[in-house]
């Protein structure tokens, strides 16, 4: 799945930190698993848009057509009021700020068009491949502009 970029399989998982107990429903971003992704989301109380930082990976999901914009539009209007953007494959980009920000930008504005307001969206940079960001925090030496919190730390200040 790596080598082609695209996740194919449909995935669950079930963890629980300190303060919550959650159900991943991993859908893939593919056309062919809407369906998929759309039960997920119609059950979900907040939701986890992964979205790559490779060049011309995000802009594929994101430009006119993409399932990212796709995907935004039915989770909105499922019922998700919280959304995490976990900005993947940071360190393809070398921890940009520059990239984080580009993508941060251009997707904040296209969120508040299917209504969610800056305040309904965290983003966290992350490398899922390195589990980086994910429950430990990023070290400065990694990404020194960055000192938000981790994925699982975005999941559990969401009040639900």
């Amino acid at each position: 799945e790596r080598a082609k970029g695209k996740t194919h399989e449909l995935g669950k998982a079930e963890f629980e930190t300190e303060k919550r107990q959650y159900t991943i429903l991993d859908a893939p971003g593919h056309k062919n698993f809407v369906p998929e992704m759309m039960c997920g989301a119609a059950q979900a109380e907040a939701a986890i848009m992964v979205i790559s930082a490779r060049k011309g990976e995000f802009e594929a999901g994101f430009d006119k057509g993409g399932q990212t914009r796709e995907h935004s539009i039915l989770v909105k209007t499922l019922g998700v009021q919280a959304l995490v953007v976990g900005v993947n494959k940071m360190d393809e980009v070398e921890w940009s700020q520059e990239r984080f920000d580009e993508i941060r930008t251009k997707y904040s504005q296209y969120l508040k068009t299917v209504g969610f307001t800056d305040n309904d969206v965290t983003y966290v940079p992350i490398s899922g491949l390195h589990g980086i960001n994910f429950k430990t925090r990023l070290s400065a030496d990694v990404c020194p502009w960055y000192s938000g919190p981790t994925l699982l730390e975005a999941l559990d200040a969401i009040d639900v």
